[in-house]
């Protein structure tokens, strides 16, 4: 359809030979965005249509000021008849003209000349310290739907390798929910999330701060372990993320505590490292949502343990409270 809108709008003696991709790309974008919303047939008005206007609206003008000189005013009474009350006579009534079609016939004008085009501004978002990536509104699914509609999941090239998806645990109206990075390999054998050694470390902090593992959810942002445990490449967390926000939107849990920097980035869209912004509350959708290091990061660097309990501590006291 994008190249359809782009057929259209080269038709006539205007073309985008001279236009660079960039801006035929966003042109495109804008066709497609125009064409959902029921809005198509984009075509530059025939040459001259701005001129003809341009010469009626001079003509109204003077009109309008021949009309304003016939009115009386303060400095220049109209006569008076006997004792009546002064009366300004009546205006002659304008001719009658024959209706424009060319004026009354809604339509979208491009610009006459040049490349450059404008296009209408959406509405800012709300942002508070980083561009937040909240879940689409949708109708609320359960848990098993999304599950159903994951399926054999071969969306992406994160299938070849894996054993298991690993689609998440927990409880399913539960008020935290965890998300981290991906599967390792205990946890692709296994098909649950966090049951290696970093999931080890979790289970301890969730002791310390008196929250039972099986009252929480946890998942990923992706569904199949990378290879070798590495970091998810961005077309691979582009395709898996969106059954993430489904998961959450489904829960709509009170607080989700992103573990790590790419679940935060995932998640929060945080332009920030993640030992800047941890353990900091924010706005997410309906809920809100915090950042602390993931527990694998810990693993290997023991002396940030206290950012995870600190953070840890700051999560109970946000369930805590009413």
């Amino acid at each position: 359809m994008k190249g359809e809108g782009l057929e259209q709008l080269t038709t006539g003696n205007w073309q985008l030979t001279d236009m660079d991709d960039r801006v035929r790309d966003e042109l495109a974008a804008w066709l497609e965005f125009y064409r959902e919303l029921g809005i198509e047939g984009f075509y530059r008005r025939p040459p001259g249509s701005a001129a003809q206007l341009e010469i009626q609206s001079q003509k109204l003008e003077a009109r309008n000021a021949q009309l304003d000189s016939l009115a009386p005013s303060p400095e220049r009474p109209g006569p008076s008849l006997g004792p009546q009350t002064p009366t300004a006579s009546p205006l002659p009534s304008p001719e009658p003209r024959a209706p424009s079609s060319e004026a009354q016939t809604p339509s979208i004008e491009l610009p006459a000349s040049g490349p450059e085009l404008r296009t209408p501004a959406l509405p800012p978002q709300a942002l508070s310290l980083f561009e937040a990536r909240q879940p689409p509104r949708r109708e609320r699914e359960t848990l098993e739907q999304i599950r159903a509609d994951l399926g054999d999941c071969q969306r992406c090239r994160l299938a070849t390798g894996r054993k298991t998806i690993v689609f998440g645990e927990g409880n399913p109206k539960a008020e935290l929910v965890f998300v981290g990075e991906g599967p390792g390999a205990d946890e692709d054998e296994q098909g649950l999330p966090f049951v290696g050694r970093a999931g080890q470390l979790l289970n301890r902090m969730l002791q310390f701060v008196s929250i039972k593992r099986g009252d929480v959810y946890i998942c990923n942002i992706v569904k199949c372990r990378p290879p070798g445990n590495r970091t998810p490449e961005r077309d691979e967390i582009e395709t898996c993320s969106p059954f993430l926000f489904r998961q959450i939107e489904a829960i709509q849990p009170r607080l989700v505590c992103c573990l790590g920097a790419p679940a935060v980035k995932t998640v929060l869209g945080a332009k920030e490292g993640i030992l800047k912004i941890h353990g900091r509350f924010y706005d997410y959708g309906g809920t809100k949502a915090m950042a602390t290091v993931h527990p694998a990061y810990v693993l290997r660097n023991p002396r940030d343990e206290k950012i995870l309990r600190e953070d840890f501590e700051k999560i109970r006291e946000f369930l805590s409270s009413r």
